[in-house]
């Protein structure tokens, strides 16, 4: 075997995508607050893009601006009138007070363990008690319930008194003395279950009702005993029969009871009206703004789609860079190659957006060609749709039309909706048209809605009764469809 290094020609073909080409898709995946965002990255990194400022547009834009001016000087107020002769003057106080604006200024709210923490910090609890209740506090979820046994919050604050004992018992051998002696005499004692269990008590004696419970069933208990109601006959269900309570077997329950089932049904029916997840409404969270990335409007009789970039930073080549560049006598070769690279991708900038706007365009045009008996109708009336169908018609690949519709809204007369709500699968119909998926539950949620509670509609029944819409679904496919919308089965939804 000869060993050593060679070289060799040989002929390939691959496929490499262009970094351009990349960013293209990026831009075309990002909704419209992260285009903004890195647009205006683009205009930081690059001097050939500078924003297209309001005197470089065209005559009938600045027509179209110089009329809104014109509006808005003719219904300013006159200040200096209203000064002197007061709030009458031209209209009452209350319609100058109805076009005053303030800024909303997003503050920070206390969250749920903040709130339970301020309740125990006005107890009077003893030092010890409040080391073990912060314990307490640190194990509850955000829905309110204990995410902890009691033998877990135990070994964990006893771990921590343990590491004070051994940082005494330290001391104690550096000062000369005896081990186990000095400041660990006065570290407090190991707690014990029968503290742990009067703490939960305390715990579950806060705001509001039914924090720190174990499970479902402990926190209804709470709930019903903050009402003074352990006597009645919905705590007796809660407590004694929770199994049989939730599963809706109204007759066992009332022969064990004694009592009737509509009895059985009206103790239950006080349930609906305790908090099941009582520190959601102490929970923090963000409010999620969404701006809509396009508009359709009803304009005429016709449905018209516009872009919502009004926000959006309009760019342009750089007039007085372009008339660098134009000179390059006067250039190093480094800088011809630093000025071309950054022309050439000002221009790629300027294009991609375009493109990007285009064809945003042209999926929402078909989508509301396609739809438009959803818009005029409603959600019954919304016809199936792939990704595929869109992208054979826009002359475009089924991936380009997935990241169109990514994580983009539009405003449309029934809402704002993301573009995924206009998709969905079909089922046959009797008549060869398919119906959408979506607009089948919502038929099922109608149809639920409609019953009578005495007879709820099985699983079987409603199969029928599509049937006779001329709708082909299995009883399976309506299961699944009722469990997606919440809806419970036909014996739980039985009303005596």
């Amino acid at each position: 075997m000869r060993t050593g290094l060679s070289q060799h020609t040989s002929m390939r073909q691959e496929l490499r995508v262009n970094p351009r080409l990349y960013q293209a898709m990026d831009m075309l995946y990002m909704p419209m607050m992260d285009l903004q965002q890195h647009l205006k990255q683009e205009l930081l990194a690059n001097p050939f893009l500078e924003l297209l400022e309001p005197e470089d547009e065209t005559p009938e834009q600045k027509d179209a601006e110089q009329e809104k001016e014109q509006k808005e000087k003719e219904e300013e107020m006159d200040w200096e009138e209203i000064l002197l002769n007061g709030f009458e003057v031209g209209g009452t106080r209350e319609q100058y007070e109805q076009l005053e604006y303030t800024e909303p200024v997003t503050v920070e709210t206390k969250d749920l363990i903040d709130y339970l923490r301020e309740q125990l910090q006005m107890m009077t609890l003893t030092p010890r008690q409040l080391l073990l209740g912060e314990e307490f506090l640190g194990n509850i979820n955000e829905e309110g319930y204990l995410a902890a046994t009691l033998e877990e919050i135990l070994g964990s604050v006893n771990q921590l008194v343990a590491g004070h004992v051994d940082d005494g018992d330290a001391g104690g051998e550096e000062d000369g003395g005896e081990p186990g002696t000095g400041s660990s005499a006065s570290a407090p004692p190991f707690y014990t279950m029968a503290d742990a269990e009067e703490m939960l008590l305390v715990i579950q004696r806060l705001d509001p009702p039914g924090i720190g419970a174990r499970d479902l069933r402990e926190c209804l208990l709470i709930q019903l005993g903050e009402q003074a109601d352990s006597e009645s006959l919905t705590y007796r269900l809660v407590h004694d029969d929770f199994p049989d309570l939730i599963a809706h077997r109204w007759n066992d329950l009332a022969k064990r009871f004694g009592v009737e089932p509509v009895a059985v049904q009206a103790a239950a029916d006080v349930l609906a009206r305790l908090d099941p997840k009582p520190g959601l409404k102490h929970a923090s969270a963000s409010d999620g703004y969404i701006i809509p990335d396009l508009i359709v409007e009803k304009i005429g009789g016709r449905y018209q789609v516009f872009l919502n970039d009004t926000g959006m930073p309009r760019l342009r080549l750089s007039r007085s860079y372009q008339e660098i560049a134009r000179d390059k006598k006067k250039m190093t070769p480094e800088n011809r190659e630093f000025i071309a690279s950054k022309m050439n991708s000002a221009n790629w900038m300027i294009q991609a957006i375009e493109q990007r706007r285009q064809t945003m365009l042209k999926v929402m045009n078909f989508i509301v060609d396609r739809q438009r008996d959803f818009f005029e109708k409603g959600i019954e009336f919304l016809r199936p749709l792939t990704l595929r169908e869109v992208a054979e018609v826009i002359n475009m690949h089924e991936s380009t039309v997935s990241r169109v519709t990514n994580e983009k809204y539009v405003q449309t007369p029934r809402g704002v909706l993301p573009l995924k709500f206009f998709f969905s699968s079909a089922l046959a119909t009797a008549s060869g048209e398919d119906a959408s998926a979506r607009s089948i539950r919502a038929k099922l949620q109608k149809m639920v809605g409609e019953e009578d509670s005495g007879k709820p509609l099985t699983d079987q029944q409603i199969v029928h009764l599509f049937q006779e819409q001329g709708i082909q679904i299995a009883r399976r496919t309506v299961a699944k469809y009722r469990d997606q919308l919440g809806i419970l089965p036909a014996r739980m939804r039985k009303r005596v």
